[in-house]
């Protein structure tokens, strides 16, 4: 029998979404349980399924946010959309994150579910079988959580509109409507649930695991504020994952290392992902360097979206994070504020993603870190209002973070309120997750609590006055996408607030 490859999972969709109304039978029509008939076919299923995970429109998002400004060598790339807050319910960023995550992620997990919920492993294959739709359902969680996490106006009100819970295959004539925030984390915690109970025990950093489920786990907790549990789960994954010291941090962002990455969407020369996508868009795609440069991470590469000043600021030549993601091409004026001529005098190139071998641009995507579940813990330890101190605190563990990216004891900060501490708490994290894709999700959830929103430099928004967004501003929540009410009209009633 012939192998199936990832493609069979793109075909399956056009079948299933192209049916007719009368649903006739077509002769030689490729389905489900004609297509996976053993453990082998459904492990070639899995791997169109990891193919349609994508984290660049994410990463893209943060033009909506101080990330990023307008760069030299660009041709107004963002001028009408994100770098001028423009968001509306015809938007790319509204259309993409429910495309991606309905049609390609969720459609695609539930296709290879069913199938395997049809096959009986043969003797001795019980182990890779159960381990397969383990990854699936865990998945299929993360999608979930992913969609609500754009679309939901408040993570920590379980009564509040989330989104459609589908996870099941959708005939042409489904028209589901909105869950609430409860159900919907529900039924994530129930895929995890079965995830937890079927995954073996492995550590592979670009294989979901039951680390993967744990790191969810975390996430999702510290999105809904329920600290208790988040410190639990990620206090678990920094026993595991250590920091990366300062060399190993670097090879991080070259794909060399893996110290402490839990989990990361694997990226090779020649893939699917190796190439330009929709540059200065949040639709995206392609290598993740594409979104800020045409041709390289170097000042002649093609920057057309470079750092923000105010995020530039934050970073200190002395931390390796500076090394990562500034290249060293870049021109930094001394004096940016009185330059003569700011856009010739200050050009900062990005090169968190240079590229691998045979592929500019295209490096791996991480979804975890242990520094993340750092921060969580930081997190939860500023909510109980323990802040300040050389141990158990917000300021230590900020402290740990900053040593093993200086390499040398940092000092012990000392904030002078809560508020302070989210602030810090935020300012860290747009450092360490600079261009990965957190900024807008991050001010979204913590930003009324630190009391910061987007502020880009009066030289970075000169040229449209788009210099401030509220934290509580509607725009940190997407509207759902017109388009969607076309053939599921009971959805325009349950658009978000400002749309």
């Amino acid at each position: 029998m012939k192998k199936i490859k990832y493609l069979l999972i793109l075909n399956l969709a056009f079948f299933f979404n192209c049916q007719d109304a009368i649903d006739i039978a077509q002769p030689g029509r490729l389905t489900p349980d004609r297509a996976f008939e053993n453990v082998a076919d459904l492990q070639q299923g899995l791997l169109g399924v990891y193919n349609a995970y994508d984290l660049t429109p994410e990463i893209a998002m943060g033009a909506y946010t101080d990330e990023v400004a307008v760069g030299f060598a660009g041709g107004g790339q963002g001028f009408t959309t994100s770098l001028a807050f423009i968001l509306n319910s015809q938007s790319a960023a509204s259309t993409t994150f429910w495309s991606n995550g309905y049609i390609g992620e969720l459609f695609s997990c539930n296709i290879v579910i069913n199938a395997a919920l049809a096959i009986t492993p043969e003797a001795g294959e019980e182990d890779e079988y159960n381990d397969i739709l383990g990854q699936l359902y865990a998945l299929r969680a993360f999608s979930h959580f992913q969609l609500l996490s754009y679309y939901s106006t408040d993570y920590a009100d379980d009564s509040a509109l989330g989104v459609p819970i589908i996870d099941f295959v959708p005939g042409t004539d489904a028209q589901p409507l909105r869950n609430t925030n409860g159900e919907v984390f529900a039924a994530i915690n129930a895929d995890l649930d079965r995830a937890e109970d079927l995954l073996l025990d492995a550590n592979a950093p670009i294989l979901v695991t039951k680390d993967f489920v744990t790191a969810l786990r975390a996430r999702m907790a510290a999105y809904r504020q329920n600290y208790s549990s988040a410190a639990t789960f990620a206090q678990e994954l920094l026993d595991k994952y250590p920091l990366a010291d300062r060399t190993q941090y670097t090879n991080m962002f070259l794909d060399t290392d893996n110290t402490e990455i839990i989990f990361k969407l694997d990226r090779t020369a020649n893939g699917p992902y190796d190439g330009q996508g929709a540059t200065g868009s949040v639709a995206a795609g392609g290598g993740a360097g594409y979104i800020y440069a045409f041709v390289n991470p170097t000042i002649g590469g093609g920057v057309y979206f470079e750092f923000s000043r105010n995020l530039f600021n934050l970073f200190d030549p002395a931390d390796v994070r500076y090394d990562v993601c500034v290249a060293p091409t870049s021109v930094v004026s001394p004096d940016y504020q009185n330059a003569a001529d700011f856009v010739e005098e200050d050009k900062l190139v990005i090169q968190k993603y240079p590229g691998i071998s045979g592929a500019l641009l295209v490096n791996d995507l991480k979804v975890f870190r242990s520094s993340e579940m750092l921060l969580i813990l930081a997190e939860s330890l500023a909510d109980a209002g323990n802040i300040n101190g050389a141990t158990n605190s917000t300021a230590a563990l900020i402290k740990e973070l900053r040593d093993a990216r200086f390499g040398s004891a940092q000092p012990l900060p000392v904030y002078s309120s809560q508020q302070a501490a989210f602030a810090a708490i935020l300012n860290e994290r747009r450092v360490e997750f600079a261009f990965e894709g957190h900024r807008w999700k991050d001010l979204k959830r913590l930003g009324v609590r630190a009391n910061q929103g987007v502020t880009r430099d009066p030289l970075d928004c000169a040229f449209n006055g788009a210099c401030t967004l509220a934290p509580d501003d509607f725009k940190f929540t997407l509207p759902l996408p017109s388009v969607e009410f076309n053939g599921n009209p009971g959805l325009r009633a349950q658009q978000n607030p400002g749309y």
